[in-house]
């Protein structure tokens, strides 16, 4: 089956490295980029790697991080620090998959000593990549599983360890869809893993009913719940004393809003802003393949939009402005602090939901939709403690605004439910540096 594998994605290659060097010309991404996703390291990961390969000590060479995306990166910022004060002579790396990721990478881990993109899963991509650097430890977030590259490491002699590691019942139903054709071979693929840290008891077990190994697999809990609210910002800064200045409310945030969501969005924010004229909605996309569409979806509404990309933060807000599209990565968790209401994005339509903890850091109740199946534990959390609300639509999403912005008291019980819930299931990142700490000092696990 590898030898399939290997066979499919190196023809793959040939479409995707074309693909990716449009894209990238096309988003205006340095040529590096597509360099490092066929495997070759930067200059100067590969020296501190090899200065950190020829440190003395007992144990030396480089801790590599991946996270895909913004989610992962987010998770992998308690985690990257700890590692940096457990083993400070040892160099941490950080790749990322997405240009999103890389750039709150270069953002939010300004600790770690290398930041660059993941190979893409070809044989002598990965190879190149691993060689480069020869880790110590490889530590993957959540569940990106790639079997050319985890067999790499493994031949290299690099454990991998996944930390956080989840599996979404749609996931598992996926796989047991296809397990009479994928099943035996994706056994073998986690067999190249040296230890899963779960964020839950179902993760777990999932991730047995998948074929990991039991000896392999332990629950250390979610990663987000040790993330520490980040600063307001310059932005923010200028947010609040404009609001402050215009004498604007009630603010609205709708974070990490996806393709479909909008229009639900802006409805809600109408029941808002019928009753309050002075409002103003912040309104963050995702992705910033959606920040053209979701400008326009507003404008073509009839609201009068301004775009984070053409503020000017030495002068005023537009006075008139009724929606500020947040066209920029990286300071939206900081805008929470200023709502009176908020949303949590991919929750309203099928997406799986986003992060509801970066409106609980700031005592604000997260309001989201259906839709939580990458976050399903944690929200039934938040719902059980009355801590966040969960709504189905856009006109339920509006009277929901309503309610919290109208009650002050309601809205000051859940966002203190909510911050208390935050803080509490917090410990995660020092259970899994200690297993990570373990597997570096030579505690391995059975075959």
């Amino acid at each position: 089956m590898y030898f399939f594998y290997r066979i499919l994605t190196a023809a793959g290659m040939f479409v995707l490295a074309p693909y990716y060097a449009l894209r990238g010309w096309r988003r205006g991404e340095p040529s590096s980029a597509l360099r490092e996703r066929l495997g070759t390291v930067p200059r100067e990961i590969v020296s501190r790697a090899n200065a950190s390969r020829s440190a003395e000590g007992p144990a030396p060479g480089a801790i590599w991080i991946h996270a895909v995306s913004v989610g992962e990166v987010l998770a992998a910022k308690p985690l990257a620090e700890g590692l940096k004060q457990r083993f400070p002579d040892r160099a941490v790396f950080v790749s990322t998959t997405t240009e999103t990721g890389q750039r709150l990478a270069r953002q939010r881990l300004q600790s770690v000593d290398g930041i660059f993109y993941f190979p893409l899963d070809w044989a002598a991509a990965v190879r190149r990549a691993l060689r480069a650097i020869h880790p110590a430890l490889v530590i993957v977030m959540e569940t990106e599983i790639w079997p050319n590259f985890l067999r790499e490491a493994r031949r290299l002699g690099a454990p991998v360890v996944f930390a956080n590691a989840r599996i979404s019942e749609k996931s598992l139903a996926r796989y047991k869809r296809w397990e009479f054709l994928v099943g035996e071979f994706f056994t073998r693929v986690l067999r190249d893993a040296e230890l899963f840290l779960a964020q839950t008891p179902e993760d777990a077990a999932r991730l047995g009913e998948m074929g990991a190994s039991e000896e392999r697999v332990e629950v250390a809990g979610n990663l987000k719940y040790d993330g520490e609210p980040p600063a307001v910002g310059r932005l923010g800064e200028w947010l609040e004393d404009q609001i402050r200045r215009q004498e604007r409310w009630p603010v609205v945030v709708a974070g990490s809003v996806v393709a479909e969501e909008e229009e639900a969005v802006l409805a809600a924010y109408d029941v808002v802003q019928r009753r309050w004229r002075r409002a103003l909605l912040v309104l963050a996309p995702r992705k910033p393949d959606r920040f053209d569409a979701a400008a326009g979806i507003a404008e073509a509404a009839g609201w009068n939009v301004v775009r984070r990309s053409r503020l000017d933060l030495a002068a005023a807000l537009d006075e008139n402005a009724d929606v500020l599209v947040l066209d920029s990565i990286g300071e939206l968790a900081g805008l929470y602090s200023l709502a009176d209401a908020v949303f949590v994005g991919g929750s309203l339509v099928p997406a799986g939901g986003h992060n509801i903890l970066e409106p609980a850091w700031f005592s604000k109740p997260p309001v989201f939709g259906p839709s939580m199946e990458n976050f399903r534990e944690m929200a039934a959390q938040f719902l059980a403690a009355k801590a966040g609300v969960q709504v189905s639509s856009g006109s339920q999403l509006g009277k929901v605004w309503v309610q919290l912005i109208e009650d002050n008291g309601l809205r000051e019980r859940m966002g203190s439910a909510a911050r208390a819930l935050s803080e509490r299931n917090r410990g995660a990142t020092v259970r899994s540096l200690d297993r990570i700490a373990a597997v570096l000092g030579g505690e391995r696990r059975p075959a």
